[in-house]
């Protein structure tokens, strides 16, 4: 008997895709850059927590993403505000960055390329693979997705960046312009993430949705995103339940 897709109820259309939001959905940011930091920072003399450091680094992300957002300023690969928001955080911190050396701050910057990927989420990717085309949809940019999957073995059959795209969730253009380049109907397209704000972009830009909830994301005292906050197609506790709420 043939496979039959998973048909979305808000979308009406059978699920070709399943794209991924993936800093905090599919790898664990937090502790990837928390203990690349730790061991920065100890090798340049300096003590601080890196976890909080961490924490402060990515407080960064969403306001450098909305001044493009907003048209203040033309698109930046997420690289790069990466590398800006380093120069604030260590600022931050009391850490002079023009006191350091620029190749060790490039090398640590490239921590968001190496992020280790929650423990269900090779497996659950490569199971809903074997019937759906998997990517990511995420701000990162192409370079930077590329090093990750490879990093953390992540089997994607494509990678769309942010620079592709052109611009950042949640603007529709983000899903849109992704579900293009597929060549797909919006509502073809599935975006899994464990971020309630993000599937209510989606959904308004017409795509299938899927809550993964990642409670620790944040660390142990995280509030946000527990539990879904809309009616999702889908709600599962790792990648490897959504494949099965799938049929994959």
């Amino acid at each position: 008997m043939a496979f039959q897709p998973y048909r979305s109820p808000s979308t009406g259309r059978p699920v070709r895709a399943i794209l991924f939001d993936t800093f905090g959905t599919v790898v664990d940011w937090r502790s990837g850059v928390a203990r690349e930091v730790a061991a920065f920072t100890t090798a340049h003399g300096h003590t601080l927590d890196a976890e909080a450091f961490a924490d402060h680094w990515r407080a960064l992300y969403q306001p450098a993403m909305n001044a493009i957002r907003s048209g203040r300023r033309s698109f930046t690969k997420l690289d790069t505000l990466h590398r800006e928001n380093l120069d604030q955080a260590l600022r931050h911190y009391g850490i002079n960055p023009d006191r350091l050396p620029g190749e060790s701050l490039q090398e640590l910057n490239k921590s968001w390329h190496r992020l280790p990927p929650w423990p269900d989420s090779v497996e659950g990717l490569a199971t809903i693979r074997r019937h759906y085309i998997v990517g990511p949809l995420s701000n990162g940019n192409t370079a930077l997705l590329l090093d990750m999957a490879r990093n953390a073995g992540l089997p994607w059959d494509v990678i769309i960046g942010s620079d592709m795209t052109c611009t950042y969730k949640p603007l529709p253009q983000a899903y849109l312009r992704t579900a293009e380049f597929l060549d797909l109907e919006p509502g073809e397209v599935m975006l899994a993430a464990a971020h309630n704000s993000d599937l209510q972009a989606a959904r308004a830009a017409g795509l299938a949705t899927a809550f993964v909830a990642r409670p620790t994301e944040h660390g142990p005292g995280q509030v946000a995103d527990l539990a879904p906050e809309g009616d999702w197609d889908l709600v599962a506790s790792s990648i490897t339940e959504l494949a099965d709420l799938l049929g994959a």
